[in-house]
């Protein structure tokens, strides 16, 4: 297969390995959606900015679908990194959750990739992405970099995979749902600090 790349363009400069041609096909896709938006982006300027065909764009990525989700995927490190940001402002393992689920919510469908999936409507790539052992791994890592006192709240580090899979579904479910009339900040604040917060305010014996 690698023998091919060489005849389908790629601007004179094949790729060596298909990960390689992959990621620039996800480079290609981001430099298109950064200039004429989601809606207006299509595969054939995907092809074009890679310099490639449409059937080979193919090849790596059978629906334009599949390119969304890969360029949101190369934005979660960056997400992570603000998420980290935002959450260390706050003191206590209770705060700390529930700002993750509201700062989910929130930020989620106005991020330049990681909202794609939702622009796009494609629910199924979102939700699968997001109720993934990766993620939780990642939302685990997350809650470790946070600087609260996790051992206070009787919370363990192989509990926090878990704790980070509870919210994230739970952002998910809000996100995905949302309640009607919409909730403000401060009511699913509330909402989440509830029923979240007594689970990590009292440490266990």
């Amino acid at each position: 297969m690698m023998e091919r790349m060489g005849h389908h363009g790629w601007q004179g400069n094949p790729p060596g390995t298909e990960y390689e041609a992959r990621r620039r096909i996800v480079e290609a896709a981001t430099a298109c959606i950064d200039r004429f938006g989601l809606a207006k982006t299509s595969l054939s300027d995907v092809a074009a900015e890679a310099g490639v065909t449409r059937q080979t764009v193919y090849r790596y990525f059978p629906r334009l679908a599949d390119i969304l989700s890969a360029v949101a995927i190369a934005g979660v490190e960056e997400f992570a990194g603000r998420m980290e940001r935002h959450l260390a402002q706050f003191h206590s393992p209770a705060e700390v959750a529930v700002e993750s689920v509201v700062f989910g919510v929130r930020t989620v469908p106005e991020e330049p990739y990681l909202g794609l999936l939702l622009q796009a409507g494609e629910s199924d790539f979102f939700t699968d992405a997001v109720a993934s052992p990766q993620s939780f791994a990642l939302g685990a890592r997350i809650l470790r970099n946070v600087p609260v006192d996790w051992a206070a709240a009787g919370v363990t580090d192989d509990d926090l995979e878990g704790l980070a899979e509870l919210l994230m579904r739970l952002f998910l479910s809000f996100l995905r749902y949302p309640s009607t009339p919409a909730l403000t900040d401060d009511e699913l604040r509330a909402l989440v600090r509830r029923w979240i917060g007594p689970a990590l305010r009292a440490s266990r014996s």
